[in-house]
């Protein structure tokens, strides 16, 4: 039997940090220890340059990048290698709208599934231009998966595609999160010492990062938060201007072999997104893996699937400093009820998030769709 020739396109591939960037790439790596599959990732270089890397067997093309605009990069190089490229079945991570034209530009000659990972949420007079893009990709993708059910009814433009809608929640690698660094904790404890409130993620506009800034005058712990990302120099004026050196602290990104210490030394994980850019919340799973009680807030997408309120942690309105602060004050005051919510979210991630569950279902996805 020949291998499976499957192509996943997005814009960005590590080492660029992120939600769906780890998610490929989890995803991609799984998939290529099958013999059955040859897998192969077309996105854009960080720089005027294009390379080809190998990761493990999956083989990386990162095509040459222009610039960015409106959060997009830019490659002419792309449509190149997306028509030199010969899969038996492209995979489309959207939204990356040059990533999808590309992929239309090929014709009929591979079958396409697409990944809906959000909505277009910022970028609102680009999105009437794209539009009718949209729908045919869309239209010509054999199946689009979600991550959750919640977005399905909360999405401007699934409801008229739910014959083709499959739900294939994110895994994520318990493995990284079984083993506990005591050393490393008590240090981590040591130079942030709580009550201690965490949030993982890229430092973006939908976030809703300044609303956990703004609840911290009114809360008993401290706030650390990891990642890098567009809105960092804006963060650290609001903390300088507010004086608040003592109570939030930026570390930047940290090494992943050293995640899940910070996880296992906090107390309460936050994810305070404000739009429905959120559109799942990995980080979610990641703090419940590592059995810390979650907040997140109620956008009508995968973050309020995933995080059950009163169940694994509390699900809040979103853009809502004072709910924040209470929240985090309520949870901080009752210990044994964090302890329940995390057993519970430890729990939830083991039986329906890890990524054997995730691989599974989308290869048997991939060799239906080729057969059908």
């Amino acid at each position: 039997m020949s291998k499976l020739k499957v192509l996943h396109v997005y814009k960005d591939y590590f080492p660029v940090v992120g939600g769906i960037e780890n998610h490929i790439r989890l995803l991609c790596a799984e998939l290529a220890k099958d013999e059955n599959f040859q897998i192969e990732v077309l996105v854009t270089n960080q720089s005027f340059k294009t390379v080809i890397v190998k990761e493990g067997n999956v083989r990386i093309v990162k095509t040459a990048c222009l610039g960015k605009f409106a959060s997009t990069p830019l490659s002419l190089s792309l449509f190149n290698w997306a028509l030199k490229l010969k899969p038996d079945l492209v995979h489309v991570h959207f939204p990356y709208p040059l990533g999808e034209l590309a992929v239309l530009l090929r014709g009929n000659v591979s079958k396409i599934i697409l990944t809906y990972h959000s909505d277009i949420v910022k970028q609102k007079r680009l999105l009437w231009l794209y539009r009718p893009f949209l729908k045919k990709i869309l239209k010509r993708s054999e199946v689009i998966l979600v991550s959750s059910s919640n977005y399905i009814q909360t999405s401007d433009f699934l409801f008229g595609y739910k014959d083709k809608i499959q739900i294939i929640p994110f895994g994520i690698d318990l493995s990284r999160f079984a083993f506990r660094n005591e050393k490393k904790i008590e240090e981590i404890k040591t130079k942030y010492p709580g009550p201690l409130i965490l949030f993982v993620g890229k430092l973006r506009y939908y976030k809703g990062l300044n609303y956990l800034i703004e609840s911290v005058k009114d809360l008993d712990g401290k706030i650390l938060i990891i990642g890098d990302g567009a809105l960092k120099n804006d963060l650290e004026e609001k903390i300088k201007i507010n004086n608040l050196y003592d109570k939030i602290f930026l570390t930047g990104e940290v090494p992943e072999d050293e995640l899940s210490s910070y996880y296992q030394a906090a107390d309460i994980f936050v994810l305070p997104s404000s739009h429905k850019s959120e559109a799942f919340g990995i980080s979610i799973l990641e703090a419940m893996a590592c059995g810390l009680p979650v907040i997140s807030t109620e956008l009508g997408t995968g973050t309020s699937f995933v995080n059950l309120h009163n169940k694994t942690g509390l699900v809040i309105p979103p853009r809502d400093s004072v709910a924040l602060s209470k929240s985090i004050n309520y949870l901080l005051q009752n210990k044994s009820l964090r302890d329940e919510f995390g057993k519970e979210g430890r729990e939830r991630v083991q039986k329906y998030f890890h990524k054997e569950v995730m691989v599974s279902r989308i290869k048997k996805l991939y060799i239906e769709t080729l057969k059908s």
